[in-house]
């Protein structure tokens, strides 16, 4: 069976609410790259990288449905590595979609409720303003565990948790943000939250979570941002009858 290129792009747009949620400028959430229009087989992965669309191409992959897109940067030649690219997606006829904030931000399928989904939590609001962002993006978790178990099954999830443990044993509530959240630190304690979930940081966020008494966890960019584009791609190929997969990459971060 085969849809529409244009019918997958309106339903995709509709389920992450991509209009109602402002992100970065160079984002450029939606449809990224098109292809001749019909589809048979949709493809999710974190980034809109040479190495996933490679994947796509072996896989035989008509639409490629990302978090990360392919444009990030200024204007720039189509040259190197981003011609090859370019080259692949039109000689292998693959589309790209990307979602970037409205999949962290979805309360169904994005990463932030899947995370707490996967810690056998459900979030209990979206409350937690982060960045300016005026649609509500970090998930709040009610969590009435010690930290210890909370760590253990992190660890569970995320094998490469990075732990700075320097606020309190007993939780009642944290914050989840995935990808690079790090930005949450500096502003945690005076929202009245001491607990912060996240992919990714920066040197000084050690010195902040020491000196603010903080339990931060760094678990990987990537791997907590693989859930929202494989539960996308399968929303859409139930909606259309189509087959999809999830196109892992080697990235450690």
């Amino acid at each position: 069976m085969e849809a529409s290129l244009s019918s997958i792009v309106r339903f995709c747009d509709t389920y992450v609410n991509r209009e109602a949620i402002t992100d970065y400028p160079a984002a450029h959430n939606g449809l990224q790259f098109e292809n001749s229009g019909k589809l048979g087989r949709i493809g999710a992965a974190v980034d809109a990288s040479l190495e996933s669309i490679r994947a796509a191409a072996k896989e035989e992959v008509d639409l490629l449905l990302v978090h990360h897109g392919l444009f990030w940067a200024p204007p720039a030649p189509v040259t190197g590595s981003r011609f090859q690219k370019y080259r692949l997606l039109l000689e292998q006829d693959i589309a790209v979609y990307s979602s970037h904030l409205p999949l962290d931000a979805h309360p169904e399928i994005g990463n932030n409720a899947s995370i707490a989904a996967r810690l056998g939590r459900k979030v209990s609001s979206w409350d937690y303003p982060y960045e300016g962002h005026l649609h509500p993006i970090a998930a709040v978790v009610d969590w009435e565990a010690s930290r210890t178990e909370l760590e253990e099954k992190l660890r569970a999830l995320f094998p490469q948790t990075l732990g700075l443990s320097f606020g309190p044993e007993s939780l009642d509530r944290l914050v989840i943000s995935s990808g690079g959240g790090g930005g949450a630190i500096p502003s945690l304690r005076k929202k009245g939250y001491h607990t912060l979930i996240t992919g990714e940081g920066q040197q000084h966020h050690y010195a902040l979570a020491q000196e603010e008494g903080l339990n931060v966890y760094f678990c990987g960019h990537y791997a907590t941002e693989i859930f929202g584009v494989q539960n996308l791609a399968q929303r859409a190929a139930e909606e259309f009858g189509l087959s999809y997969t999830f196109l892992p990459t080697s990235c450690p971060l």
